[in-house]
Order: structure tokens, then sequence, then C-alpha cells
């Protein structure tokens, strides 16, 4: 992991003293641990979909720590595919689908 270290510096989170939650200076995750709550923490969440579903910059970076996550699970297709997502929406290459509906459609009677 040494090159991760080099592309991302200070990845890791160095829990103090002061710490709101003390017992996390005790645990050492592992990587794929510290990967996973970063992805959890930048998926949209449900709540926020609407108003974040286009926004490139999120879109990447969700994308981007979910490849992180199938790496490091060993599953390199699957990182390859969220990596060629993120660069689309950087790149501008990718963009959203319209939102599903939130029910069936009407159709008008006229």
């Amino acid at each position: 992991m040494k090159n991760v270290a080099l592309i991302i510096p200070n990845i890791y989170w160095q829990p103090t003293m002061n710490s709101p939650h003390p017992s996390a200076a005790r645990q050492t995750l592992s990587e794929l641990e510290l990967a996973q709550q970063l992805a959890s923490q930048l998926a949209i969440k449900p709540n926020d979909w609407h108003r974040l579903n286009r926004n490139r910059k999120v879109r990447a970076q969700e994308q981007a720590a979910a490849a992180l996550v199938y790496l490091l699970k060993d599953q390199p297709n699957e990182a390859l595919s969220r990596l060629q997502q993120a660069v689309g929406w950087l790149d501008q290459s990718l963009t959203a689908p319209p939102c599903p509906s939130h029910g069936e459609k009407r159709t008008s009677a006229n």
C-alpha cells in the first residue's frame, strides 16, 4: 500500500485522545475497512439524490471510492468499471440519465 500513500498523502486518520470516539484510538482498521468507510461517506444519500445526482465532482468521488473498495477486494474488473465511470464524470463524457418516475407515469386522456 505504499504506492497509495504516495498518490494520496494523509489518507489515514489518526485519532487523538480528544477524539469524540476514544475507543477508535485503540482500533486498527484494515485498508479495506477504511476504503469502505470512505465509500460510505462519499455515497449520495437518498435524501440528497435529486440535488447531487448530476454533480460531476460528487459522482466521480463516489465512483472512485467504490473502485478502491473493489480493488482491495481483488475484483479488478469491477474496480476498472468504477474508475472508468469516475473518469467519465470528470471528462464530461458521462451524463446522468433522467430521473426514473416516482411511480407510474400518467398518460393524459385527451
